[in-house]
């Protein structure tokens, strides 16, 4: 199978690997880019698949909180320009006002519109106003006795936190650190037997066979400390806190009697491809010029 410089181009964004190694990845891979990120790890030459942290679309999250219920909706536009028109930004935050009493997305498409109408109804009329397709893409929401902290880090990341114990300046803290450092997990436990199996397999064929000839109890010790800190690295309590890095988070919230029931964290357009037009190009087309 040929391999095009745009393949290369995207197994080293998703895997941050070097050019020639990428390259040589998906040769010994047939073009697969996933198990060519796959094989990447087993030489050590990459540690994990960053495309889900790829932001490929505009817009803005937006919070909704009151007593026992806190909201996080994600509203889209085209560009960054129209996400920050006066008239996209008072629509999106009347949207998370009305989205505390919709169960989801849908629902809150149907909901009522602070100043009359419904959402979807100012949803076109919004469209009409800035001249770019706007859309309602998620909602998240936590609805609970239990302390909820909601935090917003310049409109493109919002998150949400539910707390057991503890107090809301900790909630609040916890939800500045999943901003900050975007856990896949909340403790070990939630950790998929998958994800060990398949980091242990990788851990095993990056070893050495000097390495690999030790007897099985120190083999076993060896490979349950990589595993070990790997689940540190991928559960909210496992890292250290981003407020106090002495500390991981488990140790703070002993510390203070709490517990993470759990979290939402939502990005602007993470997952969304977005298409990059090159106007030039597509002039010079127009014209008959290529």
């Amino acid at each position: 199978m040929e391999i095009t410089a745009q393949m290369v181009k995207e197994l080293r964004e998703r895997s941050g690997a070097g050019m020639m190694e990428c390259k040589k990845a998906l040769t010994q891979n047939d073009g697969n880019i996933d198990a060519a990120i796959e094989w990447l790890r087993k030489q050590g030459l990459a540690k994990a698949d960053k495309k889900a942290d790829r932001i490929a679309a505009e817009g803005r999250i937006v919070l909704g909180q009151d007593a026992g219920k806190a909201v996080l909706v994600e509203v889209n536009s085209e560009t960054d320009f129209v996400a920050k028109d006066e008239n996209f930004l008072a629509f999106a935050d009347n949207v998370a006002r009305a989205a505390l009493g919709a169960a989801d997305i849908e629902a809150l498409k149907s909901a009522a519109y602070p100043g009359g109408g419904t959402v979807e109804e100012a949803r076109a009329a919004v469209i009409a106003k800035v001249g770019e397709n706007v859309q309602l893409r998620r909602l998240v929401r936590i609805d609970s006795a239990n302390t909820i902290a909601g935090y917003l880090h310049g409109g493109r990341i919002g998150v949400l936190v539910e707390l057991k114990g503890g107090s809301p300046e900790l909630a609040r803290g916890l939800a500045m650190h999943v901003a900050a450092m975007n856990p896949p997990y909340v403790a070990e436990k939630d950790v998929p037997a998958e994800f060990i199996a398949k980091e242990k397999e990788i851990e095993l064929a990056k070893m050495s066979e000097k390495d690999k000839a030790k007897p099985a109890e120190i083999l076993e010790k060896i490979i349950s400390g990589k595993l070990s800190k790997i689940v540190n690295e991928v559960t909210l309590t496992g890292q250290p806190y981003v407020l106090d890095t002495n500390e991981t988070v488990a140790a703070v919230l002993r510390k203070e009697g709490a517990e993470v029931i759990g979290f939402h964290r939502v990005a602007v357009g993470e997952g969304i491809e977005k298409v990059v037009e090159d106007y030039a190009a597509e002039v010079m087309k127009q014209a008959g010029l290529v």
